[in-house]
């Protein structure tokens, strides 16, 4: 695999809002990542219930912008398994009800790509979308998947969207058995706006935990639905697979959040449809897209 360039900046994870230049993260970066999915203090509990927990941070130097942690622990489910539903962008548009469009666009290294990825916010929100630099590495039993904003001179900001930036969001998956795992997904993301409250507290509170349950669902449901839709094709594990054309990363930039238009959506109220568990609420989970 192709190492990046050593760094002279101070340890800790690089995909941060201090980056000037695009590098595909190191092994230091994903011990970093790791840290930050283990640690407790400064992280306050917000939802705990069935097997699934969630914390939110405030960052101190925006209090409006918010890191979230969410741990899920997932019984029948192989820690590969959940690699392979995660880094499956088919099987994605199948289980993840908010996509709304998401597509690879090229292959940095072996373990690096780039994507995009946009999707449904809770009503009346205008709806986001990103371009993130992915990397991931198996570390035995267990792997990390984590991705940072990045500019590509394809794709700039659409008008009907709200290009987001995703200063560092990712999963970690630790096995605890052959058929049991522990996921941890940990996100900071700038939305690009002044959010309401409510949407901070539903993100939370309701969102963050349905959304681990559906991808637990998804999960029990892949093997039999790999089984249908090449069972061999998996080029997150054997990089010769992969029909995505290469990219230089000097063809890439950081996306930095205040080059971007900032949304004042902070008096947005939630609409009757999101109260009422409408398009967004539990009553809404349909499976029968899975098989």
């Amino acid at each position: 695999m192709e190492k990046p360039a050593a760094s002279t900046e101070p340890q800790g994870p690089r995909p941060v809002l201090g980056r000037e230049s695009v590098q595909v993260p190191d092994d230091q970066d994903f011990r970093s990542f790791r840290s930050e999915c283990e640690a407790e203090v400064g992280w306050n509990l917000t939802y705990s219930r069935a097997g699934v927990s969630v914390w939110v941070q405030a960052v101190e130097m925006d209090r409006t912008l918010h890191k979230i942690k969410c741990r899920m622990e997932c019984r029948d489910v192989p820690a590969e398994t959940l690699y392979d539903v995660l880094h499956d962008i088919e099987y994605r548009k199948k289980w993840d009800s908010n996509v709304i469009e998401t597509f690879d666009i090229a292959r940095l290294t072996v373990n690096a790509d780039v994507g995009y990825y946009s999707w449904r916010c809770p009503k009346p929100l205008k709806n986001r979308d990103v371009i993130t630099l992915r990397s991931w590495l198996p570390m035995g039993a267990d792997y990390i998947i984590m991705n940072y904003s990045v500019k590509h001179p394809k794709y700039p900001p659409r008008k009907d969207l709200v290009r987001a930036v995703s200063i560092q969001t990712g999963y970690l998956i630790q096995s605890t058995g052959p058929k049991s795992c522990v996921i941890t997904y940990l996100a900071q993301v700038d939305p690009k706006g002044s959010l309401p409250k409510w949407v901070v507290n539903k993100s939370s509170q309701f969102l963050a935990p349905k959304a681990m349950k559906k991808m637990y669902k998804a999960c029990l449901k892949y093997p039999e639905w790999k089984q249908k839709h090449l069972p061999h094709f998996k080029p997150w594990l054997h990089p010769e697979q992969s029909p995505l054309p290469s990219l230089a990363l000097s063809e890439l930039s950081v996306q930095h959040a205040d080059s971007l238009e900032n949304i004042d959506e902070s008096a947005v109220a939630e609409s009757r449809e999101e109260r009422m568990g409408g398009a967004g609420g539990e009553g809404s989970d349909d499976d029968t897209s899975l098989t």
